[in-house]
C-alpha cells in the first residue's frame, strides 16, 4: 500500500491493524503491544510479561511516543518529542483511561503512595512489586476488572477486601444467582467482599495511603488500594482536533470520524451510540478497517462496478473470564441475562461443582445467557446468539444447555 497510514495507540485495536497492514504505529507505552486481557495473570505470577506480548506488527512500532496534537489541514501528528508524522489516513486507537473516583484524599492525577489503577502493564508490575503475603489490599470496584485484580492479589497472599457500590459483583454481566456463586468463590479464596457500600475517602500518612473510608463510617485498613472503577474513552486528542465526540469518538459504518481522513477503533470509538470497551469488538473493528483500506487500495474510487466497501455494523460481544489458580473458575456472559416478561428461561445448577448455566429466549431468538463453572456449551450458544438466527422449532430449550448446545 502506498497510502501513509499512521496509527495512534498500541493497544489491542492498534496492534491488530498493524498486523494486517504496513502502518506507522505510535505506542505511548514503553512496552511492545501486549494482551491487556491477561494482565491479572501477570499480576498473579502465572505469566511473565513477555508471555502476553501480541504478535509482531508488519512494521516496527515507535515505542514511548505520545501524540499531542493533530493538524488536520497539514495532515500531521505532532508528538511530545517535537517530531511530526505525516499521514494520508490517521487511525485513532487511543484506548481508554481508568476512572478515578471523586474521593476525599484523591485529587488530580498524582495518586497517594500505594494507590494504583489497574490498566497497564506498568500498573501491574508496580502492584506486583508492592504486594507480599499479609499485605492489606483494598480493591475499589466489583466489576470484571476489580474481580480479576482481587483474585490475583489473593493469589499473591495479600489480605484482600473487594468493595462494590452496586448490589452484586459484575452486575453488568451476571444475573443475581451467578453473581452470588461468584461471591462465594471469591470468599472461599479469602477475599472479603462488601457490596452496596460506597467508598467516600482515603486516609493518608506522610503521603502514603493507610485506610479506605466508607460512607457509613466504616474504615478499612489498607497498605495498597487498587482503583477498578471502570474506564473512560481517551478522546482529548480527537476533541482538540475538532472531531465529533460524544462519549467516545463518533464513527460511522466505515469507522470514519467526522474527518474523512481520520478513523477511530477500539475503546476510544463510539459506533451507533455505543462504546464497547472490550477486546472482541476492538479486534473486529480493526479487522473491518483493514478490509476497508485494502479494498480501497485495490479498487480506485473512480472504478465502475466496484464492490461496495466493507462496513462495520456493530459487534455482539461475549464476556469471558477465567479466574485461575488452585481453584479455577470460568464464567461467560452474553446479551441480556435478565429476562423480560414473556421470555422463556432455562437454567441448570450443579451446586457440587459450582456450575450454573442459564439462557434467555425471546420468541424464537436466543437473547442472552450466563455460564459459570462449566463452559462446555458456550461455543454453540455464542454462535446461536451472534448469528441472531431463529432457533429450530424441534429443539427443546433444554438442549441449548447441553454440551453440544443443541447442535445435534
Amino acid at each position: 500500500m502506498s497510502t501513509r497510514i499512521v496509527v495512534v495507540g498500541g493497544g489491542t485495536a492498534g496492534a491488530r491493524l498493524a498486523q494486517r497492514l504496513p502502518v506507522t504505529l505510535l505506542g505511548e507505552e514503553p512496552h511492545a503491544p501486549y494482551n491487556r486481557v491477561l494482565l491479572a495473570d501477570v499480576l498473579a505470577g502465572r505469566y511473565a510479561p513477555e508471555v502476553i506480548a501480541l504478535p509482531e506488527p508488519r512494521e516496527p512500532v515507535r515505542l514511548g511516543v505520545r501524540a499531542v496534537r493533530i493538524d488536520r489541514a497539514a495532515r500531521t501528528v505532532e508528538c511530545a518529542d517535537g517530531s511530526l508524522v505525516g499521514y494520508d489516513r490517521l487511525v485513532l486507537a487511543t484506548g481508554s483511561n481508568p476512572v478515578l473516583p471523586p474521593l476525599r484524599g484523591l485529587r488530580g492525577a498524582a495518586l497517594p503512595e500505594g494507590v494504583h489503577p489497574f490498566r497497564t502493564l506498568d500498573d501491574c508490575l508496580t502492584l506486583r512489586a508492592l504486594v507480599r503475603p499479609g499485605v492489606r489490599a483494598v480493591v475499589i470496584g466489583g466489576g470484571l476488572l476489580g474481580v480479576s485484580a482481587a483474585r490475583a492479589l489473593a493469589a499473591l497472599g495479600a489480605e484482600v477486601v473487594l468493595t462494590q457500590q452496586g448490589e452484586r459483583l459484575m452486575e453488568r454481566q451476571l444475573d443475581a444467582h451467578a453473581s452470588a456463586l461468584l461471591r462465594e468463590h471469591m470468599e472461599a479464596l479469602g477475599v472479603e467482599v462488601h457490596t452496596e457500600c460506597r467508598v467516600s475517602g482515603l486516609r493518608q500518612q506522610d503521603g502514603a495511603v493507610t485506610a479506605v473510608e466508607l460512607a457509613d463510617g466504616f474504615v478499612l485498613d489498607a497498605q495498597v488500594v487498587v482503583l477498578a472503577c471502570g474506564v473512560r474513552p481517551r478522546t482529548a486528542l480527537a476533541r482538540e482536533a475538532g472531531l465529533a465526540v460524544a462519549t467516545g469518538i463518533v464513527i460511522d459504518d466505515e469507522l470514519r470520524t467526522s474527518d474523512p481522513h481520520i478513523h477511530a477503533i477500539g475503546d476510544c470509538a463510539e459506533h451507533a451510540g455505543k462504546v464497547y470497551g472490550l477486546a472482541g469488538p476492538a479486534l473486529e473493528q480493526a479487522d473491518a478497517l483493514a478490509d476497508l483500506l485494502l479494498a480501497e487500495s485495490a479498487a480506485p474510487a473512480t472504478a465502475v462496478g466496484t464492490a461496495p466497501a466493507p462496513r462495520y455494523t456493530g459487534t455482539r460481544s461475549l464476556t469471558r473470564l477465567t479466574l485461575g489458580g488452585a481453584h479455577p473458575l470460568d464464567l461467560a456472559a452474553f446479551g441480556e441475562a435478565t429476562p423480560r416478561p414473556g421470555d422463556d428461561v432455562v437454567q441448570l445448577t450443579d451446586a457440587t461443582r459450582t456450575a450454573y448455566r442459564k439462557v434467555v429466549v425471546r420468541g424464537d431468538r436466543l437473547v442472552g445467557g450466563v455460564l459459570l463453572g462449566d463452559l462446555a456449551a458456550v461455543g454453540a450458544l455464542a454462535r446461536a446468539w451472534e448469528g441472531d438466527e431463529a432457533l429450530p422449532d424441534e429443539a427443546p430449550l433444554l438442549h441449548l444447555l447441553t454440551h453440544d448446545g443443541g447442535s445435534s
